[in-house]
């Protein structure tokens, strides 16, 4: 990709967490990073490319395209990050080439009073393992949570050897601990309070939350206030603690998700593929003309073809649509995988936000690929369906009125090809039949015949007439703008852009009075909103003009000796009133003779004198 390209797709970003990988010529990834907001952090190796550090000004220079997986939150972004580094070995990352990453919990299960551990990662052995976890931090807390909500044990001792031998500790004699050590639980009832410790930290808190509730109202109304207190407290942790990361499926070991979308113009098949629970990478394919297309009949033929090429299908598939024969594709699937495959649409649950997460990858995908030229188009044929026109329009001109109370009264008219703005072809005009007062519907005509009598006249700078009229007003402006060409004899359609009482566009409005609503079309929206803001800019920097134009001319005609030719030349030579007023009497000389310049020149240096 060109630089021009790499600064187009960083556009069409989301402003959602995620991780981006950049990769070279050789579509080698050369970085992997994470980000907050994707299109905030991209956007930053692509400007002020001065303040980078050699290192990002290298791997710049290097970037020929880039790919990105939305997140649903910086911290899954953050783990991830670490998976795909340790996965492709960047030459410009650092910092998470080493196996530390994030920490897990580790909780054995063949032995009979087991205590929660902090580990660097998963082994296979016989434990069960939670997280991954924000920091070492993090997974201590949720240990100690568990720990004082279900009075687990944290010390070190050798259990059922070394029990009875000591006092129990100081936690025991407190009530945070069942004491297992002075044998005041036996193995089932601690092997149960173990399992509900690994519910809680998978998110199956609620009913023990329930349970600590009812004996927090029990010891309140027993007046055991302090007991109470701390059950509160226990039930609020629990509920923190209960909270889980959706890039960690627990339960779901190696899984795939598979998704299809259909935008404007392209439709996306995204696979995210589950390692272990963790979510490793991301696969997509773009398809055209998808658009009249069933999505389930997508979805099905791509499911065969994809694993029958892969060769490898994870244990469970889910699938954003229901797809004909589930059976037997569940079948074909088993066949390849050499075990039983679940095929699966999920409704609800966790199973469906991570659904969800692969949908919104494939739109993302969607926007990125479209085109900004695919999306004008689309725009395009979106206006001329909503207006009922034959064809869908290609070129624009609208129009707009500027006067400043009543004085300096001028017209703009702006140009859109193919939804872009033609500046090559703007006009403008000062209004000749409204030289005092307001009459925005007699400026109007005047502009409009104006142009349509060139266009007449064979001007080439006027032709050929565009396939709309768009107006700046309201049913007022565009009966009169309708009554304009029909005296030409042009049945080119006219409209009004109308605005709100916030001077917001509203709509639209032919001349039988029909209104036309697009706020809820973003892309007509946008097109017509870009329009009315462009045709109202144009007018207003005219307008603007005209008035610097004026106090220059007001000044100079003050001077004695300079007339309309004199002035003429003095602006033209020094393009500005404030070079006229810094320059010397030789380069006035330059522009008018030896006895006006003198004028000149001693007119702003006394006016300066008198000043100071």
């Amino acid at each position: 990709m060109t630089r021009e390209e790499l600064h187009q797709k960083v556009l069409t970003l989301p402003k959602e967490p995620g991780v981006y990988i950049m990769k070279n010529k050789q579509d080698q990834v050369i970085y992997v990073g994470k980000a907050k907001v994707l299109k905030n952090r991209v956007s930053q190796y692509f400007q002020n490319e001065a303040k980078h550090t050699p290192k990002t000004r290298k791997m710049v220079e290097n970037i020929c395209n880039f790919d990105i997986i939305v997140c649903s939150s910086e911290f899954e972004a953050l783990v991830l990050e670490n998976q795909m580094i340790k996965k492709y070995q960047p030459k410009y990352n650092i910092l998470l080439k080493d196996d530390k990453g994030y920490p897990f919990l580790r909780i054995p299960t063949d032995e009979p009073y087991p205590t929660f551990q902090v580990v660097g990662k998963p082994k296979a052995d016989a434990a069960r393992y939670l997280g991954p976890y924000a920091g070492r931090g993090a997974a201590m807390q949720a240990i100690d949570t568990v720990n004082r909500a279900l009075g687990l044990r944290d010390c070190h001792r050798s259990l059922p050897r070394d029990i009875g031998k000591r006092r129990p500790c100081l936690n025991a004699q407190m009530g945070l601990c069942c004491a297992p050590c002075a044998g005041k639980v036996s193995q089932q009832d601690y092997a149960q309070r173990v399992a509900q410790a690994i519910r809680v930290l998978e998110g199956d808190y609620e009913a023990l939350a329930a349970q600590l509730e009812r004996d927090m109202l029990q010891a309140a109304e027993q007046e055991r206030f302090e007991q109470a207190a701390q059950l509160r407290d226990r039930m609020r942790a629990i509920q923190r603690a209960g909270q889980h990361q959706m890039v960690v499926a627990s339960g779901f070991s190696d899984m795939d998700i598979l998704a299809f979308v259909q935008g404007e113009t392209k439709g996306c098949l995204v696979v995210l593929h589950y390692i272990a629970g963790n979510l490793y990478d991301k696969e997509y394919t773009m398809l055209d003309g998808t658009a009249e297309q069933d999505g389930a009949e997508l979805l099905g033929d791509y499911l065969k073809q994809y694993y029958a090429m892969r060769g490898v299908v994870p244990g469970l598939v889910l699938i954003s649509h229901p797809i004909e024969e589930l059976d037997a594709v569940s079948e074909f699937l088993r066949s390849i995988a050499g075990k039983k495959v679940t095929l699966s649409v999920p409704q609800r649950g966790r199973r469906r936000e991570l659904m969800d997460l692969a949908r919104k990858n494939a739109r993302e995908e969607i926007v990125r690929s479209e085109t900004t030229g695919q999306r004008r188009q689309k725009s395009l044929e979106l206006f001329g369906s909503m207006m009922g026109l034959p064809q869908t329009p290609t070129t624009f001109e609208a129009y707009d009125i500027s006067n400043l109370a009543g004085t300096n009264t001028v017209g703009s008219m702006i140009v859109f090809e193919n939804g872009q703005p033609k500046r090559s072809r703007y006009r403008r005009f000062r209004i000749e039949s409204v030289a005092d007062g307001q009459d925005d519907y007699k400026a109007m005509e005047e502009m409009l015949t104006r142009r349509m009598q060139r266009w007449k006249d064979g001007d080439e700078k006027f032709s050929p007439l565009p396939s709309v009229f768009m107006i700046d007003g309201g049913l007022g402006h565009v009966r009169i703008a309708k009554g304009v060409l029909e005296r030409f004899g042009c049945e080119t359609p006219v409209f009004g852009m109308v605005k709100d009482d916030h001077h917001r566009t509203r709509g639209l409005v032919a001349p039988d009075g029909r209104e036309f609503s697009i706020a809820t079309t973003p892309a007509v929206f946008a097109l017509v909103g870009r329009m009315q803001e462009e045709v109202h800019r144009f007018a207003i920097t005219y307008q603007r003009t005209l008035r610097q134009s004026q106090a220059v001319r007001s000044q100079l005609d003050q001077i004695p000796g300079i007339g309309e030719k004199r002035r003429t030349a003095l602006l033209q030579t020094f393009k500005s009133l404030k070079r006229v007023r810094e320059a010397t009497i030789e380069e006035l000389e330059a522009a008018v003779p030896h006895t006006a310049a003198q004028a000149v020149y001693d007119y702003f240096h006394s006016k300066q004198e008198e000043q100071t």
